[in-house]
């Protein structure tokens, strides 16, 4: 078909209560993120996906991350999701490489945290996905930066998908967001024109998340009825073009 749909998860620790002021504990976080990683096991058992997996996370479930090696990507998502400093790159590719008995080429900064390309190649890397190009209010303003593949001092970087023309992006919180008919004909006309659309998601929204202080616009369409949302998009975009990883781009 040669058309790819590039689908990832950021395989982490559930911590985004603690950016709104909600303590949440980190058995807790683990166990919000583990739920959602059980949650989404019908998608990951219809398609391959790129995971990127915190090392902390992968500390903590050895044997899952082991078992999801076999049939997709494990990239990183550096060691952990709240705390960062640049030896976490090389140690979090280490690590997972451990774990995983995989190669780990990719890189996901958390929450699309600036980093500097040489940083990422010193640390062994050959591809970076950590940038979502266009504006997000309150986050960053990436209007500036390709919208499609492109490379940057040796690195591949592969973007987070916006919609040809005035950008509009089609992460996690557009399809909780839009009407599904309208986020499913922004993805095509992004094939279409890219001949690839690179989507992310997160296994916790995969999970009730209501009662944890979050804005509404996060937790839209949370639980069951989002694992079905996306499955539907996995059908309807089946037809469009083929799933890979990452690392096949």
């Amino acid at each position: 078909m040669n058309r790819q749909v590039l689908l990832s998860f950021d395989v982490e620790e559930f911590d985004m209560p603690l950016e709104y002021q909600f303590n949440i504990p980190v058995d807790e976080q683990m166990r919000i993120g583990i739920e959602g990683l059980n949650a989404i096991m019908p998608i990951l058992e219809t398609v391959p996906s790129t995971l990127f997996t915190t090392a902390n996370f992968a500390n903590h479930y050895p044997e899952r991350i082991s078992k999801l090696a076999l049939s997709h990507e494990i990239a990183s998502h550096t060691f952990y999701h709240t705390a960062y400093e640049t030896a976490d790159l090389l140690k979090s590719r280490l690590r997972l490489e451990e774990i995983s008995g995989q190669k780990i080429t990719g890189l996901r900064m958390p929450r699309m945290r600036p980093v500097l390309m040489e940083d990422v190649k010193a640390a062994g890397y050959t591809y970076d996905s950590s940038i979502n190009p266009t504006w997000l209010p309150g986050r960053y303003n990436n209007f500036h930066l390709p919208r499609t593949v492109y490379t940057e001092n040796g690195i591949k970087r592969i973007p987070a998908s916006v919609s040809p023309g005035i950008r509009i992006p089609l992460f996690w919180l557009s399809f909780k967001n839009m009407p599904y008919a309208l986020y499913l004909k922004l993805c095509r006309q992004t094939i279409a024109k890219d001949g690839y659309i690179c989507l992310y998601f997160h296994p916790w929204e995969f999970t009730p998340i209501e009662q944890f202080g979050l804005p509404g616009y996060t937790r839209r369409w949370c639980g069951p009825i989002l694992v079905e949302r996306l499955l539907q998009l996995v059908k309807d975009l089946s037809k469009d073009a083929d799933f890979e990883t990452m690392n096949q781009l």
